[in-house]
């Protein structure tokens, strides 16, 4: 097998884009030097030089190769959680066990979630325990019944949360560039037992949410936007999480930002956004010690929320370096037969790299390769969530199974590939050289 493609590794990348003598303010480094070098490192020094106005001379760029040797002991997964440094957690951890206040809208989460509200420009947004709940939450703070139109290609919990209900999930197919749910089968598949359409941002991309809120409102709709992979993303310069009737987020540790586990419930409405207060908090006001409706037990402790003070202190570079990884694939991948999701966002978060083969025989024959020299992609999202056995038999929308054609084709062909802000150089080079020896 060969260490490298010629002119395609993540070297040569950036050094067309950022040469080493520009970069580091010395002399050209060796090679040899170079090898031991990572992603984070680079970014480290682009975005010092940006902040003083260095540009790049692409015309000093030399051929550089390396090889991309990979441990027998070594495991890459596709995904790591971004830690922050363990002194910087830990002096946030004293606070809080001199404090002895670990949960129960502690002082960390009220921080937290109103520096969140700040970066992402909300005004009505609420920190919660995990994403999984964040959902059931919104189902429950509105009341919705019935049938609710969902998408098929997500993970287990967009489904759970509607089971978890009582609800009726109807799986409308999604769109073959975007992989979101496609508006126009939403509008085919409404009954007089719809009541709400529950749509996935997937893996950050937009949903086309002027469409589905056009199709909401004339049909009387509620709309949730399970936004779990979209955190800070924007579309057409405004939050994401503006839109529908409540969005939600999961801070969970795989995620572009997170808090160990966590999530948080985004909304327009003040009344809703009172309830959402209550229901986290096993629907007790606290004014009164009163339970005043069904609620449950969602509150963030403090030690996720220190999680996430500290990580959102370094979320910017984060997110920097994660699409510099995720140009990188796309560079040395985009002259093959593979597919790469179309984004719609203005401000996007890099959050995964999908990338989808002619077919599965040829995904899984990707996945068998990286996985013998010690990367793990992952088939996101296969099997499709109606394809669960336990859905099967619960769902009342079965005979609509043959409608689902793009989500099929899309779910047997994708995987995603390592990504994440300390993954090197070197590995990415070899992902992209093993994907490359196996289809050429």
């Amino acid at each position: 097998m060969a260490n490298s493609h010629p002119l395609k590794n993540m070297v040569d990348y950036l050094f067309l884009k950022y040469p080493i003598n520009d970069l580091y303010n010395h002399d050209t480094i060796t090679k040899e030097g170079y090898q031991e070098n990572y992603i984070p490192d680079i970014i480290e020094g682009i975005l010092d030089l940006d902040s003083v106005g260095v540009k790049p001379d692409v015309e000093s760029v030399a051929e550089i190769q390396i090889t991309t040797e990979v441990s027998d002991e070594k495991r890459v997964n596709v995904t790591l959680p971004d830690l922050p440094d363990i002194n910087e957690y830990i002096n946030y951890l004293e606070e809080v066990w001199d404090s002895k206040w670990l949960t129960n809208d502690g002082q960390f989460v009220q921080l937290l979630e109103k520096k969140l509200k700040e970066f992402m420009g909300l005004k009505k947004f609420l920190l919660v325990s995990n994403g999984t709940l964040a959902l059931q939450i919104a189902l429950k703070v509105l009341n919705i019944k019935g049938s609710v139109i969902t998408t098929p290609f997500t993970f287990a919990a967009t489904t759970n949360s509607l089971l978890w209900e009582r609800l009726n999930p109807v799986f409308a197919d999604i769109d073959p560039e975007t992989f979101n749910i496609d508006p126009e089968d939403v509008e085919r598949k409404i009954t007089p037992d719809t009541t709400a359409i529950m749509a996935v941002h997937t893996y950050g991309n937009p949903c086309d949410v002027e469409r589905i809120e056009e199709i909401a409102k004339d049909n009387d709709l509620m709309v949730i936007y399970d936004g779990a992979h979209a955190f800070n993303v924007q579309y057409k310069n405004r939050s994401i999480f503006s839109y529908g009737d409540i969005s939600t987020l999961s801070f969970h540790a795989t995620k572009a930002f997170h808090t160990i586990e966590g999530g948080a419930l985004v909304t327009k409405d003040a009344e809703v956004e009172e309830k959402i207060k209550l229901i986290r908090n096993h629907g007790i006001d606290t004014s009164i010690e009163e339970v005043i409706l069904p609620g449950t037990n969602a509150k963030m402790n403090e030690f996720q929320a220190i999680m996430g003070l500290c990580n959102l202190k370094n979320i910017d570079r984060s997110i920097q370096i994660r699409k510099f990884i995720y140009e990188c694939y796309v560079e040395n991948l985009q002259d093959l037969d593979v597919k790469f999701q179309k984004i719609q966002a203005s401000q996007y978060n890099y959050a995964y790299m999908p990338v989808c083969f002619e077919d599965e025989k040829t995904r899984n024959r990707v996945e068998l390769a990286l996985s013998q020299m010690g990367y793990y992609p992952r088939k996101y999202f296969y099997p499709l969530t109606v394809d669960f056995e336990y859905f099967k038999s619960r769902s009342k929308d079965l005979n609509r199974r043959f409608d689902l054609k793009a989500a099929t084709d899309v779910s047997s062909s994708v995987l995603c590939l390592p990504l994440y802000p300390t993954l090197s150089s070197a590995d990415v080079s070899k992902i992209v050289s093993i994907i490359r020896e196996v289809m050429t």
